[in-house]
């Protein structure tokens, strides 16, 4: 049974480290978009790809394809986006370029929802918004925060009802300490297949 929620996949980023569209970089002979979706489509009732380049993602017939309310507003521009055109209260959250997503962690980071606004983890290096759930209560608070020109992502947390997962919580499902890694430029993502081969890993499909 899948779970009430919306999967949102914010492809929309300009791309100018990578020189490319990140969503279709490959990974051990899979695409990232390939790998997100089909968890979205294992686990939610809607999948929603955020995007400036609509054109780029005609053949994912599964998802609906949007486009950004807010342009040229960033990632948090895109959740709103996400938000707005979710049919489900709760939508779960991640960008194109994440390529250990965990199917487990989604789905405990679900479990934890109860009556919070925003289920977020936190980690040593700050909070990872790109891999979180929020609620339709999150909309109002994403607008004001555009209309006054503030884009970071957290700075619309404050008085709402958030959830923080912590290490501890976290570790379970990150071992090897990548699991909020994302790629941003060719000799990163060089630099990660390498260490994939070096250690005869394979990414979960």
């Amino acid at each position: 049974m899948k779970i009430s929620m919306t999967g949102i996949l914010l492809a929309g980023g300009k791309n100018t480290r990578m020189g490319i569209n990140k969503a279709f970089l490959e990974m051990d002979e899979a695409r990232l978009i390939d790998r997100i979706l089909a968890i979205f489509h294992e686990l939610f009732s809607e999948t929603i790809i955020v995007t400036n380049d609509p054109l780029s993602y005609t053949e994912f017939t599964s998802a609906t394809t949007v486009t950004d309310i807010y342009k040229n507003k960033g990632a948090l521009g895109g959740i709103y986006s996400g938000l707005f055109f979710a049919s489900e209260y709760y939508s779960f959250v991640t960008a194109c370029d994440m390529p250990f997503l965990n199917k487990d962690l989604i789905i405990y980071l679900s479990q934890q929802v109860n009556k919070h606004d925003i289920v977020v983890p936190l980690t040593s290096k700050g909070f990872q918004p790109l891999h979180a759930i929020y609620s339709k209560n999150c909309l109002t608070p994403i607008k004001k925060h555009i209309d006054a020109g503030r884009f970071k992502i957290t700075g619309f947390y404050k008085g709402l009802r958030v959830l923080t997962i912590t290490e501890e919580a976290l570790h379970p499902f990150d071992k090897n300490g990548q699991l909020f890694l994302n790629i941003n430029t060719p000799k990163e993502l060089e630099l990660l297949k390498q260490e994939i081969k070096n250690n005869n890993k394979i990414i979960d499909k």
